[in-house]
């Protein structure tokens, strides 16, 4: 096992072309991950292949030409920006003596430093363990096996059966935790839904700004930077509109291209609420070149939640880079698509809470149509009888 600097890690990173058309893309989204990770990028590996090498992933020889940028550099880490097999990461560390990581222990890495409230720390737990559990190895051979007492002799475990059975029990603990976290939280879900009060969670590819939009309309202090992941934890805060009286706010993690299947399924708590709101802010950044493959990674994952039928109202963000004007989009049938603002500057957000109240109103008004409807239906049954009858 290689050590881990209490330090800034240099980092190389390897980028490979298997054919697809937005590399530039990908590069600067893992540039940002190792920064956001802590990890100064010095040196950048290209390389072009049909298909992954079965052993190392890159082949032998791109293998060579990235030892040599470790070399150049005394650098302490490897960032492959695909997914690799536990066989592949271990025979790319042996062949670079140093330690070498894939895009989604890099994810997993990240959601670690962030996670600040209970029930986050829990989900990053479960999911850094489900990754672990493809990794382990035996790291002690001394041990042969286990031996047992009087009475319990036999071939006992090995060390990495105990490893795996250690780690069972944990995974287990944990979803049995955040079960009962989901609970709660479905119960408290149900007491918003009962009321008139419009739900609204807001989504988007990391880094396009939905926590500086959230601080902006609600004042509540989320920390935010141009990073990736700056914020993990979901945050609730109730939104005052004039027009409307309140609606119920939450700013939850951004999403990102190839997200982890097993980060969705940890946080599975966390992202539900999205799928039980009554509209999804979706904010995009609009200075972006590959906004609309964002868009299309963020739908992604909300199908992949259960949200895919959640009505949308797109934001599109940074007008102040972008160099749009502030607007509000309507469809044919006069419904709101998207609304243009600047969470920075300020520019658009009165047109954000108009739209907001104009969708607030509309869930009030069918609340009470439908509590009207109810009262009806029961006035005819106590009148008539369950079965119509007088």
């Amino acid at each position: 096992m290689h050590e881990r600097p209490s330090g800034e890690e240099r980092a190389v990173i390897v980028q490979l072309d298997f054919g697809r058309d937005d590399l530039d893309e990908q590069l600067a989204e893992v540039r940002l991950l190792a920064r956001s990770a802590g990890a100064s990028v010095c040196a950048v590996v290209h390389g072009r292949r049909h298909s992954p090498d079965a052993a190392t992933y890159a082949g032998k020889g791109k293998v060579l030409e990235v030892a040599a940028e470790v070399a150049a550099h005394t650098a302490d880490l490897v960032i492959f920006n695909h997914e690799l097999s536990a066989g592949q990461e271990r025979n790319l560390e042996r062949a670079l003596a140093c330690r070498v990581i894939d895009r989604t222990s890099l994810i997993l890495d990240i959601f670690a430093q962030r996670a600040q409230s209970a029930e986050g720390k829990l989900q990053v737990e479960l999911a850094q363990l489900e990754h672990l559990a493809t990794r382990l190895v035996r790291g002690w051979t001394h041990l042969e096996r286990q031996k047992g007492g009087i009475g319990l002799r036999g071939p006992g475990e090995t060390q990495l059966e105990t490893d795996r059975r250690l780690l069972g029990i944990r995974v287990r603990l944990l979803k049995e935790r955040l079960a009962r976290l989901e609970r709660q939280r479905g119960v408290q879900r149900k007491a918003r839904g009962r009321g008139e009060l419009l739900n609204v969670s807001l989504v988007g590819y990391t880094n396009a700004g939905k926590s500086t939009l959230f601080n902006a309309l609600t004042h509540a202090g989320v920390f935010t930077a141009d990073r990736l992941f700056a914020t993990l934890d979901t945050t609730t805060r109730k939104l005052w509109l004039s027009e409307a009286g309140h609606i119920v706010l939450s700013d939850t993690v951004g999403f990102i291209r190839d997200l982890p299947h097993s980060l969705v399924a940890a946080f599975h708590a966390t992202l539900e609420a999205t799928a039980e709101a009554d509209l999804l802010l979706h904010v995009v950044d609009s200075a972006s070149a590959a906004r609309d493959d964002q868009i299309a990674d963020v739908n992604k994952v909300l199908a992949e939640i259960g949200a895919a039928d959640v009505p949308q109202m797109m934001v599109l963000n940074k007008l102040d880079i972008s160099g749009l004007p502030p607007a509000v989009e309507r469809d044919e049938y006069g419904r709101i698509r998207r609304v243009r603002v600047s969470a920075r500057c300020g520019d658009g957000l009165p047109l954000l809470r108009e739209a907001l109240a104009e969708m607030a109103l509309a869930k009030t008004l069918k609340v009470r149509e439908q509590a009207s409807n109810a009262a009806a239906a029961q006035d005819i049954e106590l009148n008539f009888g369950p079965d119509g009858s007088p």
